[in-house]
């Protein structure tokens, strides 16, 4: 990518030629983007096979009710040496309005890394009409009425459909979002690809998308809380929760009737599960995880991770490090998050971001 850096191989701990890499597409459903199984029984198969056969037990009874075979998040982590186009995303009826089938995009960024200085745009911080919008474009002069927020790690940003936005050079995120790929951009500073010609706009449409209310904040404040679960994010796509751990913590899911991903910023350690439903089980390219109970619908208390079961048992636990993304299924009843880091002793402590829909 013309804008993407070289941190994302080295914070997953990956080893690779590519340079530029702007995004790591850690959990996707989009089409021709599927993630895939690496090992385990279900093997070569994808996240959208994997709905498909098991349904609501994989992503929830009413999350499969309203989303059917898709898996409805996109997972990233981004990447930005330098300066991303200024942007906007449509809501869902205008994506079905002019690109039917489509959804729109709205999402959420958490700041995992920043250089000094670094920093984005949000939203705006004056108001203009749909003329103005069209004006400034044409005269270079439209980030002078977005709001600019100078950024450092935890920081949250929420990001509706038709909210003007830009993720600027120094900024390392963690990204979730509804399963979409629809972008308008808006203006692109005059720069030239990476095949030398000028990147195409898409001035009328992101003219229809914009919301051009002013808000009075854009970013997402709360209070950071060791051993405990933050909620950051709640809105009808998904809800998001930070963990900072440096001891073990359980997490009820018994009333959940969702999925949930985990993104691990920092830190080590481990994620075991009880469950109460045979589940997929194997690691996905990305190193997405599945951890759960045997697909083979066994319930031999003798088969470690099958339904009748310890499926707490330690063989059973599934390693997470900096860069990992677990998805837990749905028929989980509960997780544990274990830290390799404890009390008293040196290194990183275990920062999660979770996110299920509710």
């Amino acid at each position: 990518m013309v804008w993407g850096g070289e941190k994302i191989a080295p914070f997953k701990g990956v080893e690779t030629t590519q340079d530029h890499i702007g995004e790591s597409w850690e959990l996707s459903a989009y089409p021709t983007k599927e993630s895939v199984v690496a090992n385990g029984p279900l093997a070569g198969r994808n996240i959208a096979d994997l709905v498909r056969e098991y349904k609501g037990a994989l992503i929830g009874e009413k999350v499969y009710a309203n989303t059917g075979d898709e898996f409805p998040l996109l997972i990233k982590f981004i990447d930005a040496k330098s300066d991303l186009s200024i942007q906007v995303h449509p809501d869902d009826a205008m994506a079905e309005k002019h690109h039917p089938g489509q959804k729109g995009k709205t999402e959420m960024w958490y700041v995992v890394d920043a250089d000094p200085g670094a920093h984005l745009y949000s939203g705006l911080k004056e108001s203009i009409t749909p003329e103005e919008y069209e004006a400034r474009i044409a005269n270079d002069t439209i980030t002078e009425v977005l709001a600019d927020f100078q950024v450092k790690p935890g920081d949250v940003f929420f990001l509706p459909a038709g909210r003007i936005h830009a993720i600027c050079g120094g900024c390392f995120i963690a990204e979730i979002q509804q399963t979409s790929d629809l972008t308008y951009r808006i203006y692109d500073y005059g720069r030239l690809g990476l095949d030398g010609k000028p990147r195409q706009l898409h001035t009328e449409l992101a003219k229809e998308a914009i919301d051009y209310k002013v808000y009075p904040d854009y970013k997402t404040v709360y209070e950071p809380r060791k051993d405990e679960e933050v909620e950051v994010v709640s809105c009808q796509y998904f809800t998001t929760s930070v963990l900072n751990l440096d001891k073990p913590f359980t997490k009820d899911l018994s009333g959940l009737d969702s999925f949930l991903v985990v993104m691990c910023t920092s830190g080590s350690g481990t994620v075991s599960l009880a469950s109460e439903a045979p589940t997929p089980e194997g690691k996905v390219s990305g190193k997405l995880t599945l951890p759960g109970t045997s697909p083979s619908g066994c319930t031999d208390p003798a088969h470690p991770g099958c339904p009748g079961s310890d499926s707490t048992d330690p063989a059973h636990a599934v390693p997470i490090r900096q860069g990992e993304t677990v998805l837990i299924p749905a028929c989980a009843t509960a997780v544990t998050f274990t830290p390799d880091v404890m009390p008293g002793k040196t290194g990183h402590p275990l920062t999660l971001v979770t996110s299920c829909i509710k």
